[in-house]
């Protein structure tokens, strides 16, 4: 869905803003001067006990006398971009209650504020309007088809915006598709004709042609589904001229049971989502594609489903990963690092400048850092730094957690070259960050993404479902910065 833009330099009065059904007032630290419905705005202040500045905290909504609904928020110089995206959602929210398909935007304060006002906004109120995969029978959709901006006109009309609200958007669809419909034969299907429709080069690595290759931990993994529909996709996007080369990798296990480590209902409810890192990644290289960055990116997924059967993998088997390196199983629900070896061999061998990956990986990371936030890890410090840097700035906030090399000590095995885990808990993230750094060839720099605020109830930051598509703007703006 693509919501249309209207944007005027000039504020309107009070007198054009009387058909407005639907108005998002978006105001500065310092109260103007010359404010369209001030009299509505002091009377619902008044009734809530509030003043002016609370504006900063809480937003605030009204009825208006033609039957609409007015909201007001006020953002500040003080407030970061998570804060700014998360009173912008909660403002939203008044107004997309209702249904609207059109809303107008009201900006206020100097041109830096009217300007980053303007921006937000657009895409809060736009990443928030995409329909989202539903199977309820007699709900019936009514989209949101205009943002009017009033107090800002952009010339580019913030296409940039829009492609990465199109990105977003594609994770999260992917994501919340119910797993029959989205099998890894439906998913490939999906990725290919994408594929067709956005120019990018399409490779599809089965099971039979990854056992050719020796990527064991891969096909360790897959063998365990009846069809073995499992497959390493590989994506390329590049434009002419580009200078600069990144890969992306996802994890994409379509259905998760734990395999013969069997998890229980309480926690294999939801496991079609954890595909999520894999749709990240597409909602990334969409976005890139749809704004033309002039930057190669190779994009590879590692699509497969974790199943229980005679021929799943089990505990203690040894298999040996695509770069040779031989692998100790001791727990079939440690699969994702599995599929992302062979996966990250693949990647690195094109020699990237740098390679950044998406994975709900572990349950350690969600318990270290809860859903608020996500954790990078990886072997190079100065992306690293980076990532933490972007997420401050673009509202997806990332926490750096340890990669110290003693930490490996505890996946040494007596019979192969390293463990894929162990049965004691304690840090598994950092564990399976130190397991996938094993698989990189060629010295190329890596961040690795352990997505655990992909899902946080009532929505986080701009996005207000619960499956938010966390890491698509992160991703897309790191890899801008490639070069740098």
């Amino acid at each position: 869905m693509t919501v249309q833009l209207k944007q005027i330099a000039s504020l309107a009065d009070e007198k054009s803003l009387a058909n407005a059904s639907h108005i998002l007032f978006v105001l500065p630290k310092n109260k103007p001067s010359a404010l369209p419905l001030a009299t509505i705005l002091e009377a619902r202040l008044r009734r809530a006990r509030s003043k002016y500045t609370d504006l900063a905290k809480t937003p605030l909504f009204a009825d208006l006398p033609n039957g609409g609904v007015a909201s007001w928020v006020v953002l500040d110089g003080k407030q970061n971009c998570f804060q700014r995206h998360t009173l912008l959602r909660k403002a939203a929210k008044a107004l997309f209650e209702d249904k609207p398909q059109a809303v107008t935007v009201v900006v206020l304060g100097d041109d830096v504020q009217r300007e980053q006002a303007a921006r937000e906004a657009f895409y809060v109120l736009s990443v928030n309007a995409v329909a989202l995969p539903s199977r309820k029978a007699k709900t019936k959709q009514y989209p949101l088809k205009k943002i009017s901006i009033l107090g800002w006109k952009d010339d580019a009309g913030f296409a940039d915006v829009a492609a990465l609200v199109q990105g977003n958007a594609l994770a999260r669809q992917l994501t919340m598709t119910p797993p029959n419909e989205q099998t890894p034969t439906q998913y490939r299907e999906q990725i290919a004709a994408l594929a067709k429709q956005h120019g990018w080069k399409h490779e599809a690595f089965d099971v039979k042609k990854l056992r050719k290759l020796g990527a064991g931990a891969f096909v360790a993994v897959a063998q365990g589904s009846d069809p073995q529909d499992a497959a390493i996709v590989h994506l390329s996007y590049a434009p002419k001229g580009a200078q600069q080369h990144v890969a992306l990798v996802g994890k994409g296990i379509c259905f998760d049971t734990g395999g013969h480590n069997l998890k229980p209902a309480r926690y294999m409810s939801g496991m079609h989502e954890d595909m999520n890192g894999s749709a990240v990644a597409l909602g990334i290289l969409l976005a890139a594609s749809q704004s033309t960055l002039p930057i190669r990116i190779d994009c590879w997924l590692a699509i497969a489903q974790n199943h229980i059967g005679p021929q799943a993998y089990k505990q203690n088997d040894v298999v040996t990963a695509l770069n040779g390196t031989t692998i100790e199983i001791v727990h079939t629900d440690a699969e994702g690092r599995m599929v992302l070896a062979d996966t990250l061999t693949l990647a690195s061998r094109e020699k990237p400048e740098f390679i950044l990956d998406f994975a709900t990986l572990t349950g350690s990371m969600h318990v270290a850092l809860g859903d608020r936030y996500s954790g990078v890890i990886g072997n190079h410090q100065h992306w690293l730094d980076k990532a933490v840097a972007i997420g401050e700035t673009v509202g997806e906030r990332v926490c750096k957690l340890p990669f110290d090399e003693d930490y490996e000590e505890d996946l040494e095995s007596h019979i192969a070259d390293i463990k894929q885990c162990t049965l004691e808990g304690g840090a598994d993230h950092v564990l399976a960050a130190r397991f996938l750094a094993r698989f990189i060839e060629n010295d190329v720099p890596w961040v690795h993404v352990d997505l655990s605020s992909y899902n946080r109830k009532g929505g986080l930051g701009a996005v207000g479902s619960d499956v938010n598509g966390f890491g698509v703007s992160l991703g897309l703006t790191l890899i801008k910065t490639a070069g740098e």
